[in-house]
């Protein structure tokens, strides 16, 4: 039974279903051109963590709020203006004074391109000293988050995590309050060498995610994840098998959860991105010690495959919270990645009914 692997606390007493911490920024998208040649950008907000809170507000129909830090001028008010459209709750945002040049704070910014065909999909970070990268331990009350208002699912992630020694203690200061207080607490690894570089590398990034990985129940990423994360060599791990074989990812979780008992639920995409317009697409799921896997769904049509992670995560944490069962669970993420892959910017477009018919199989006719 689900209830067995996930104790999860009822809607009834807590405020929140979904609570995520980490940065948002504004993602500038030059289509299927390129950055470097572009003359006009559409504009998004997204973040790793953000993105799940706002698909459980906006396909998945639940109380979600984000935890972050804007900077009190016009580009943050874009921001929230975004985030309020998406339906997530901003009471717990930390607005910081602004010095009018941006020297002191600013919103981060994400140019990413698309990629078509043989040309992959690329990104171009301008984070540097943001409002929400500035986050220190002692900025949030967790106590009046988890203890007085209530929160189910708690999600964070080792992206925001690499930003700075702040957001990393932050992290940890969170999760150890969310677990105080019985809120399933959900994170992905989403090791990123760039962000590590100026942490102290690999190293680094090892000592701190297996720091936070203490206090977690739902664990995200792939077999590199886990080998840049939290330093598992598996003996036998065979480097050549195909993306789409979740081989490794099983033989990882094995040698995972003798070290992190606490692990209660792990899971992974499978992708195998033949160009950045066709890709394999399946993920697994592990809990209560049994594999559960989707269908592959082939040369999957991907129009911005930015999202379809996130979109996976918050598909699998609704499954959780509506008591459906580790194989729903890996069923609604995989179709609903899918989807989010099916329309621009890094979040979900798409509602519970639509990710419901995708799992049925049905096929694009035209709904009228």
């Amino acid at each position: 039974m689900t209830d067995n692997i996930l104790k999860i606390k009822s809607a009834a007493e807590t405020k929140w279903d979904c609570v995520a911490f980490g940065e948002v920024m504004l993602r500038l998208d030059p289509g299927f051109g390129r950055v470097r040649n572009a003359r006009s950008f559409q504009v998004w907000e997204g973040g790793g963590e953000y993105n799940v809170a706002r698909a459980m507000r906006k396909c998945w129909g639940k109380r979600a709020a984000v935890v972050t830090a804007l900077p009190n001028n016009d580009l943050g008010w874009l921001v929230e203006d975004l985030i309020m459209q998406g339906g997530v709750d901003m009471s717990h945002v930390k607005w910081r004074e602004h010095d009018g040049i941006g020297r002191n704070t600013r919103v981060g910014l994400n140019f990413t391109e698309k990629g078509f065909g043989i040309r992959a999909a690329l990104g171009c970070s301008d984070r540097g000293h943001s409002a929400a990268a500035q986050i220190k331990p002692g900025e949030f009350n967790w106590e009046r988050i988890f203890g007085e208002e209530g929160v189910r699912w708690f999600h964070t992630g080792g992206i925001f995590a690499a930003l700075d020694k702040g957001t990393s203690e932050a992290v940890i200061e969170a999760v150890e309050v969310a677990r105080k207080y019985g809120t399933i607490v959900s994170y992905d690894l989403n090791y990123r060498a760039s962000l590590w570089k100026s942490q102290g590398g690999k190293e680094a990034a090892q000592r701190v995610n297996r720091n936070i990985a203490k206090y977690v129940d739902v664990m995200l990423g792939n077999e590199e994840d886990f080998t840049a994360c939290l330093g598992f060599e598996v003996e036998g791990l065979d480097e050549h098998i195909s993306e789409i074989d979740p081989a490794n990812f099983k033989k990882m979780i094995v040698t995972a959860t003798k070290q992190f008992p606490n692990f209660k639920v792990a899971a992974t995409t499978l992708r195998n991105a033949k160009t950045a317009s066709f890709n394999d697409w399946s993920a697994i799921v592990w809990a209560g010690g049994a594999f559960y896997q989707s269908a592959v769904r082939e040369n999957l049509e991907i129009y911005d495959r930015v999202g379809g992670g996130d979109g996976f995560a918050s598909g699998l944490a609704y499954a959780f919270l509506e008591g459906k069962g580790p194989q729903a669970a890996v069923d609604y993420g995989t179709a609903h990645g899918a989807l989010a892959m099916t329309t621009p910017g890094d979040t979900s477009m798409v509602r519970t009914a639509e990710v419901e018919a995708v799992m049925k199989t049905k096929g694009a006719r035209v709904v009228r």
